[in-house]
């Protein structure tokens, strides 16, 4: 059996999407191994998660830096640090810079909990829940330098149900996101990816 393949996980929050992939890393046959967990701030449920599962965190604060484009280059220099072959927003609430896109550029990705090109930004269940839609869902991109504008990966539908709230949307979203950032990830890594203009072809495919 091949040498899992080396990815580092972004967060900022409580980490279920990391544990997702921490679980699923468990088996060898899914070839992942998360060899690095970062945060942008201190005391997250996802560092915890990291610390608990044996596997070495690092926190960059955006505010322990003179400017933006400094953290931006700290963050990319830190993790290329861990040589990672694909590196996974997994609820990283900071934007990266050019820097970071031009060391992991086509090799980042970022589950967003909307159907993208809808409702981008940090509320997608809040603005999905205004809008009125039926159905939102998640999407699996990778990340350019505009908000939630990357290529796609892999989309999933979730309907929307008229006693929803933002809270019990977003959690079913995430039962959603959970399992299609799990696959997508492994079939990346494992199998090769090109991203041609709009279009993300995973080499099995």
């Amino acid at each position: 059996m091949t040498e899992p393949h080396p990815v580092v996980v972004l967060v900022s929050g409580s980490g279920t999407l990391l544990q997702a992939l921490l679980d699923a890393a468990e088996d060898p046959a899914y070839g992942v191994r998360v060899v690095a967990v970062g945060a942008d701030r201190p005391g997250t449920m996802g560092e915890e998660r990291a610390r608990t599962a044996g596997i070495p965190t690092f926190v960059l604060r955006v505010t322990d830096f003179a400017t933006r484009a400094e953290w931006d280059a700290a963050l990319a220099a830190t993790v290329a640090g861990f040589e990672p072959e694909l590196v996974i927003s997994a609820g990283f609430l900071k934007l990266v810079g050019p820097a970071f896109l031009a060391r992991f550029g086509g090799r980042y990705v970022n589950s967003h909990n909307a159907l993208l090109p809808s409702f981008p930004g940090v509320h997608g269940p809040r603005d999905a829940l205004a809008y009125g839609v039926k159905v939102t869902g998640a999407t699996l991109f990778v990340v350019d330098d505009g908000v939630d504008t990357g290529a796609i990966v892999a989309q999933c539908a979730v309907p929307v149900l008229d006693d929803d709230t933002e809270e019990s949307l977003t959690e079913r979203i995430k039962a959603s996101e959970r399992p299609q950032l799990v696959d997508w990830v492994g079939r990346m890594v494992r199998d090769g990816f090109t991203v041609d203009g709009r279009h993300v072809r995973v080499h099995s495919d």
